[in-house]
């Protein structure tokens, strides 16, 4: 039995403010260990998770998964235009010296490699002693016959015309209507929604979670102005809210990234206002009132740790909501720019194809689309689940 003797309002202050750790201690699992111990149990969320992960690889070293590791993957040959998935091609790769340098793997890791070949599609080629005769393929009925020399081809190498300068390329998920590998451009494409996912998320946590403990810890007039603004910004539709600002900063990268970030911080600071409001009230918070602690203090070490479980799950649930917002403006043309992947932009590019002989390349990047966002909600709904106090304790 846990026995403590108070001799003054200081102690008893102690005391109060020493309970949530003396319980803690007490049980035989942190809330950590049984938070995650909850969320192993719900199989739809690791799912979610292991989706999640995947996602994060191909985001991290898509430049090296990619079968075109080109920039943006926009390796472009028009002849083979809008091919369906599983297309094969023959290429002659000629090189251009003009494109030659250098480039750690790092650039390459994070930037793609810089093409140091062309690549011409080829339906047949012949070799003629020194020379190599080519029909080069215009569409599935012409062709253009074209000489090279084999010595410039290989750098006075010709053992190794076949082996390197005549390759074969499989397109798995076909061709856009400018030649580009989809697969590749997929991948990349997997970098613009999780970066717009996370940046958004970290933007509308850091305001949400300031303006929103500031409006219930301190209440009064702060509360009022924060109330009033955060129903200001929601009488306003999101993507119209989104479409100001991307069009006062620009279209780009950087501005998608701001742009969605600043719309959904309400939803965060309402949480965070009543999380607020109901925490302040208890008796460790009283008692580090007590013991003189600065408001600031008290709110980053006593409060915002108590309710970091509500916060996740809303920010699994913003960054869903940030994948589909950034998608819609790119396909609407103001958010990523061309020739930079994204999912969103390329459904714009090839939803024309949805009505003729090749839907898949309109429909695989909305498939990864629903997928990454179904994977996120997955998650939310799993740690919702997982921190619920009173299902915790019951359990």
């Amino acid at each position: 039995m846990f026995i403590y003797q108070v001799s003054s309002i200081q102690q008893l202050a102690s005391f109060y403010l020493l309970l949530p750790y003396i319980y803690t201690m007490q049980r035989s699992f942190s809330f950590k260990q049984q938070t995650w111990k909850r969320l192993k149990k719900n199989k739809a969320a690791l799912l979610g998770m292991f989706i999640i992960f995947i996602a994060v690889l191909l985001a991290l070293f898509g430049y090296l998964i990619a079968p075109d590791n080109s920039p943006n993957a926009d390796l472009q040959t028009v002849e083979i235009q809008a091919k369906k998935p599983g297309y094969t091609q023959q290429f002659l790769k000629v090189p251009d010296f003009k494109n030659s340098s250098y480039e750690n793997r790092l650039s390459i890791l994070l930037f793609g490699k810089k093409m140091n070949y062309r690549f011409v599609p080829i339906s047949g080629y012949t070799i003629k002693n020194d020379s190599l005769l080519i029909n080069k393929f215009i569409d599935e009925d012409t062709t253009v016959a074209q000489y090279y020399s084999i010595n410039q081809l290989t750098n006075n190498q010709p053992q190794k015309l076949l082996a390197e300068n005549i390759i074969s390329k499989k397109y798995w998920l076909g061709t856009d209507k400018f030649g580009r590998d989809i697969l590749s451009r997929l991948v990349i494409g997997t970098r613009v929604s999780l970066a717009v996912g996370l940046i958004a998320v970290l933007i509308s946590l850091t305001l949400g979670i300031i303006l929103g403990a500031l409006a219930g810890y301190f209440k009064g007039w702060v509360d009022e102005v924060v109330m009033w603004l955060v129903n200001v910004t929601w009488s306003i539709p999101t993507l119209l809210l989104v479409f100001a600002i991307t069009l006062a900063m620009g279209k780009g990268f950087w501005q998608i990234f701001i742009a969605v970030g600043l719309t959904m911080w309400v939803s965060v600071a309402r949480l965070v206002r009543g999380q607020v409001m109901s925490v302040k009230e208890l008796e460790f918070v009283q008692a580090a009132k007590a013991l003189g602690y600065t408001n600031s203090r008290i709110i980053t070490k006593h409060i915002l740790p108590n309710i970091l479980g509500p916060v996740l799950v809303i920010a699994a649930s913003n960054f869903a909501t940030a994948i589909i917002v950034e998608a819609g403006l790119s396909f609407l043309g103001i958010g990523v720019q061309p020739p930079q992947p994204s999912w969103g932009l390329m459904i714009k590019e090839n939803y024309n194809f949805i009505i003729t002989h090749n839907p898949m390349l309109a429909l695989i990047p909305g498939f990864a689309i629903m997928l990454l966002v179904l994977a996120f909600n997955l998650l939310g709904n799993g740690l919702r689940d997982a921190v619920d106090v009173k299902t915790t304790a019951a359990a």
